[in-house]
């Protein structure tokens, strides 16, 4: 498609000013066919930047290195722009718009020379969906456009919706790597320097500018950028909620279903939970989405909940038959891998994938190294990197539910909060009300350790990440706990409202030999025996007793029918109340977390916090 078969004249002129600026060689617009996506992929094969990989291991699959300058979101390079910094909040990156706007437009100027301007129309969310939004973006990447078209529903389809007035988001994107005097990439992934990488919203316009970057969510402007940093500022000024969580369905033996949310910060068993297998006999376990949930209130007065993507963009490192089968499936085949390791047969293989390569492999920099005799690497020495990555189409998922595109959403029941704690925060505690809801989501943090950090001063501090979503709200964070707050102060039915807990898989009892990793809980499967506690409180069943942080599960009220005999034993630990753990809790919220938001923190959160105190001390 070109230009002239735009018919929206917003998008038009928009396209128009870009190709002016950015200067490319030529402009397409993309129609989303399957025709499109392999010509392509073969582009990117014959560039040198994609591998085919073995037809009988991942059927029309392909495996892509970048520069290892970038591999991951770059947070220290990532703007909220606002037209006013308080608005950023402490918690973000700010830079006045008019200079950042000047900056970026003269990295803009000729940065696509030499490379074709790609147009993907995209819709975040089922096509028509009262729940969805569309957008535009504009690159010089067909990594981009590949992968963008497995995360979103995009193409000709997206424009026909947006129609001659319709409203969508503009995306602009550029790896910063021009090509002049007939250049080429040569097979080296194109990026710019790290001091030139600016990943910027602009929320008052609902504007999203990214240069420099090819990889992830720093490039695919769909994801982080607009399904969150955006959709938080539309979802604020229009009354409903744009959160990092997973969805997923849960069906008892009876047949009864309840839908669940899930927010946990990175490495806290996110995607495994919305794919997880059941241990107990007759519960299933289906996924409507893996990372980003956006929910607005029905006629019936409930929240509805949609996956706002089309494809799981997951770590692969970790991802393992044990600890997520239904992933491993979702990326047999039409997948595009990104900085995992080669096999010899074609195959891709990454630390903890759960079974040792074979022969010589080719790391994620392209170097042909032996396969050790384990599926583990010494810290930096990885032959896939840590933050590898596997785009999937969630249509591929097993465990996908049939509800995943409803365009109405699904009614959620419940939403789930939860960190990496291994003392203190017990195995799952229910929230009284919303507000003390609300303030469990405030304080979800994980404790930092010393494999997750080189500062060994910082080992056992809590690491906070609000409602897991703080590199990713696009407006002062403060600001969000009081959208949160107005949310279930204005709800059509307050009775209505899911029932919020806190869940922990992580404590630990490093002195216990019989415990593997000592971990008190086994976590994986065994998590649904939770999900099936929360399901019955969600149906008001007098199963939990009155306690100073919340509701717990009463003795024997969660199933513990062919559970390890060292898991009964460290249950009752696991399932009270840890009172001078949850005193020094309180005391770090007071002294180092709450404090930074200043007068944006809401009082009714503070009064949250006196009332624990108050509770605990009786």
């Amino acid at each position: 498609m070109e230009i002239k078969d735009i018919k929206n004249a917003k998008i038009k002129a928009w396209v128009e000013e870009i190709k002016a600026m950015c200067e490319p060689d030529a402009v397409y617009v993309c129609d989303g066919s399957q025709e499109e996506y392999d010509r392509l992929m073969k582009k990117c094969v014959d560039a040198g930047l994609a591998t085919p990989l073995n037809k009988d291991k991942k059927p029309n699959s392909f495996l892509f290195r970048s520069l290892p300058s970038d591999v991951a979101r770059v947070e220290g390079r990532t703007f909220i722009s606002s037209v006013k910094q308080d608005d950023a909040g402490p918690t973000n990156n700010w830079i006045d718009p008019k200079e950042l706007k000047e900056t970026m437009k003269g990295l803009y100027k000729g940065c696509m020379h030499g490379r074709t301007m790609y147009v993907i129309p995209f819709c975040m969310g089922p096509l028509g969906s009262p729940i969805s939004k569309n957008g535009i973006e504009i690159t010089d990447s067909e990594y981009v456009v590949l992968n963008m078209d497995i995360m979103t529903r995009a193409g000709k389809k997206v424009l026909d919706v947006i129609g001659e007035n319709g409203e969508f988001v503009p995306c602009l994107h550029s790896v910063g790597k021009p090509l002049n005097n007939g250049e080429k990439d040569n097979g080296i992934w194109p990026c710019a320097d790290v001091e030139h990488k600016y990943i910027s919203q602009f929320p008052e316009e609902h504007l999203i500018w990214s240069y420099g970057s090819g990889y992830g969510g720093n490039a695919l402007l769909g994801k982080k950028c607009f399904a969150l940093r955006i959709a938080t500022v539309l979802a604020r000024e229009e009354g409903w909620l744009a959160e990092h969580m997973l969805i997923l369905k849960l069906t008892n033996p009876k047949g009864e279903v309840k839908y669940v949310t899930g927010a946990f910060p990175s490495a806290c068993g996110k995607t495994n939970l919305a794919m997880l297998i059941p241990t107990i006999p007759g519960w299933k376990v289906e996924t409507i989405g893996d990372d980003i949930a956006w929910m607005k209130f029905g006629k019936d007065g409930r929240l509805y909940a949609i996956n706002p993507e089309a494809g799981f963009f997951g770590v692969a490192p970790g991802t393992s038959d044990q600890s997520n089968k239904n992933a491993l499936i979702s990326a047999s085949s039409n997948t595009i891998f990104t900085n995992c390791a080669l096999t010899e047969d074609g195959d891709v293989w990454w630390e903890g994938i759960g079974y040792p390569a074979k022969g010589d492999l080719i790391d994620w920099k392209g170097n042909k190294r032996p396969a050790l005799a384990k599926d583990k690497s010494p810290k930096g020495e990885e032959f896939a990197h840590p933050n590898a990555r596997f785009t999937a189409p969630a249509k591929q998922c097993p465990c996908i539910a049939p509800e995943w595109e409803d365009p109405n959403g699904v009614p959620i029941s419940a939403i789930l909060f939860g960190g990496r704690r291994p003392s203190t925060v017990p195995l799952v505690h229910q929230s009284r009300d919303w507000n003390h809801g609300v303030f469990l989501g405030s304080i979800v943090g994980s404790e930092i350790t010393a494999a997750s950090t080189i500062d060994a001063s910082q080992v056992g501090k809590i690491r906070r990440d609000p409602f897991a979503i703080l590199p990713f709200c696009g407006y002062n964070m403060g600001d969000y706990f009081q959208h949160w707050i107005n949310i279930g102060k204005n709800a059509p039915d307050q009775s209505k409202l899911p029932k919020i807990f806190y869940v922990n898989w992580f404590r630990k009892d490093d002195n216990n030999p019989d415990l593997p990793g000592g971990f008190m809980w086994p976590g994986y499967g065994d998590n649904s025996r939770v999900l099936a506690w929360i399901f019955d409180r969600c149906d008001g069943k007098d199963n939990a007793d009155d306690t100073a942080i919340g509701f717990m599960p009463k003795a024997g009220a969660i199933n513990t029918d062919g559970l390890a005999n060292y898991y009964k034993k460290t249950l009752p630990e696991i399932t009270k109340v840890d009172k001078e753990g949850w005193l020094k809790e309180i005391k770090d919220i007071r002294e180092n977390h709450y404090p930074k938001f200043g007068k944006h923190l809401p009082k009714e959160l503070s009064e949250q916090l006196d009332i624990l105190e108050k509770n605990l001390s009786k």
